[in-house]
């Protein structure tokens, strides 16, 4: 049985997995409320968990030390109680190998050898290059699928990664270069992110090279 999430707790996360955002972009991360997910984000800076912050316009929300912990102690409270903590383990191991995947074609989507500059920039003139990029992240997508699909069992929130991938697979392939590693679009690079965070959130592992 897939166990949903509390709001105060998907509140908290959405921080967590965003890194920075404000309360709108929060709130859409998991469809929730934006009143109520406001009142639980100044409940939690009330408790010391998050702060709100202004840089050069832009406002939004962050997770202290004290939040981050405590992020990490209610995700263990609920993955305990599926008792499915070794399946979402298993995932985790077969998630890295991708992950070293994921991260090696991003950077042949950024990058380009050339003679005496093996650094550098892609301009994307190449079509066959960027179309082996792209072959590879396909071919992380399908095996992104059934992992994205045993998580989802398990917890809720893990519902959508998979599908939000593909999304933005096709549409990179559909010549939208950003959709690869954008940070201002719900990349693949975006989604990539996310998810790891979110596994290694819920496990209550360093994240690192390997992990």
């Amino acid at each position: 049985m897939t166990r949903t999430s509390t709001t105060a707790l998907l509140a908290l996360h959405a921080v967590r997995i965003s890194g920075f955002a404000d309360t709108p972009v929060l709130a859409g991360r998991f469809g929730l409320d934006p009143t109520e997910t406001s009142e639980v984000l100044k409940d939690a800076e009330a408790h010391g968990w998050v702060v709100r912050t202004g840089f050069a316009g832009i406002e939004g929300w962050s997770l202290t030390d004290a939040g981050r912990q405590e992020n990490e102690r209610q995700l263990a409270a609920q993955l305990d109680l599926t008792g499915r903590r070794d399946e979402v383990r298993a995932v985790h191991r077969e998630f890295l190998p991708l992950n070293a995947r994921l991260r090696q074609a991003c950077t042949h989507w950024q990058l380009r050898p050339a003679p005496g500059d093996r650094l550098a920039t892609n301009d994307h003139a190449d079509p066959a290059w960027d179309a082996d990029v792209l072959a590879e992240l396909a071919a992380v997508d399908r095996a992104l699928a059934p992992l994205a699909r045993r998580l989802g069992a398990v917890l809720e929130r893990f519902t959508g990664y998979g599908t939000r991938f593909t999304t933005a697979l096709h549409r990179a392939e559909a010549g939208g270069h950003g959709w690869v590693d954008g940070g201002d679009v719900d990349s693949c690079h975006r989604v990539w992110f996310e998810l790891h965070e979110d596994l290694v959130a819920t496990l209550g592992i360093q994240r690192g090279a390997g992990t």
